[in-house]
């Protein structure tokens, strides 16, 4: 089968299109044969070792994937890769039916982008009617969903920062309430004035550096900082616990695979809630773009640039 493979850790020069044999599922497994391949910024990680969970060389990149097994059309979530490759192996607790009227985007937008925002606005925010909500990086995978989930579930104001024009008027059409520049200077002022002067009460962030720092900063009491990644690759300042105090801050750390620990189906009441929104038209996935299995690279050079929206897909035919 036709994959891409990783044999040295780094950037997405050691993404290599190679021939490799067919996997075989094992027991609690199924194969799947691929139509579309996810892309997430984990990928990246994954690609010069620095995700949370260690990387083993020869690596075949990948977490998600789309495609059909024993007939029926299904979303898979991989175990520790495995995904850039026209056949995958996923085991069954995360391999999900995907509903009709759902397309290949949608379900692979749903899967983890669509999932994380679930959980990170309802386990990790907490979010209640008329709350604040700022969410970094508002046209990403993950972003896009947010604003929508937020604007959805009766936020009372949604903060949508990003890094042009382009990106702040795709947040807006999306539902945010304002648009802001993510290279604002002071991110703490910004968001202030972006809520009518008042303090926030729920900021998503996967930015990291001085993006979590200003905006742990400009959190009202009983805030929430909810960080699942750090995208900007440089870590924040050291919290100290009694500054923790000063506004009855909250600041929690959310990776998705923690979820499958939950007691109950948590994974699959969000996915089945994500999908019946939007069919019901409530929401709506985003295209950031389709690239051939084999200029992965450019896939993830692109993610990279931080210059794209909603999500990017593989695909395993080219």
């Amino acid at each position: 089968m036709r994959a891409v493979q990783v044999t040295e850790f780094g950037g997405p020069e050691v993404l290599t299109p190679v021939e490799l044999p067919d996997p075989v599922a094992g027991p609690g497994e199924v194969l799947i044969d691929v139509e579309r391949i996810g892309v997430n910024y984990a990928d990246t990680h994954q690609a010069e070792n620095s995700y949370l969970a260690p990387s083993k060389l020869p690596l075949v990149p990948g977490g998600e994937v789309v495609g059909t097994s024993g007939g029926k059309r299904v979303v898979a979530l991989l175990n520790g890769g495995g995904g850039y490759a026209e056949k995958a192996v996923a085991p069954e607790a995360t391999t999900f039916p995907v509903p009709d009227g759902i397309d290949d985007l949608t379900a692979l937008s749903m899967l983890v982008q669509g999932t994380t925002a679930w959980v990170l606005l309802r386990k990790n925010a907490h979010l209640e009617p008329g709350d604040s909500v700022v969410v970094h990086a508002a046209a990403g995978g993950v972003g896009t969903v947010a604003v929508q989930l937020a604007k959805a579930w009766g936020a009372g104001r949604v903060i949508a920062t990003a890094s042009s024009d382009e990106k702040r008027a795709l947040a807006l059409e999306l539902g945010a309430d304002v648009a802001v520049d993510s290279r604002a200077e002071d991110m703490t002022q910004t968001l202030v004035e972006a809520n009518d002067g008042r303090r926030v009460d729920v900021v998503l962030d996967m930015v990291g550096g001085t993006t979590t720092d200003q905006s742990i900063a400009a959190l009202a009491p009983f805030g929430r900082l909810a960080f699942y990644g750090m995208a900007g690759r440089e870590s924040p300042k050291p919290v100290e616990m009694r500054n923790l105090l000063g506004h009855s801050t909250t600041i929690s750390g959310m990776w998705l695979p923690h979820v499958f620990r939950l007691p109950g189906n948590v994974f699959g009441t969000a996915l089945t809630e994500l999908f019946d929104l939007v069919l019901a038209g409530k929401l709506k996935a985003i295209p950031g773009g389709e690239y051939a299995l084999s200029d992965a690279r450019g896939a993830h050079e692109a993610l990279r640039s931080r210059k794209t929206v909603g999500k990017l897909l593989l695909d395993p035919g080219k």
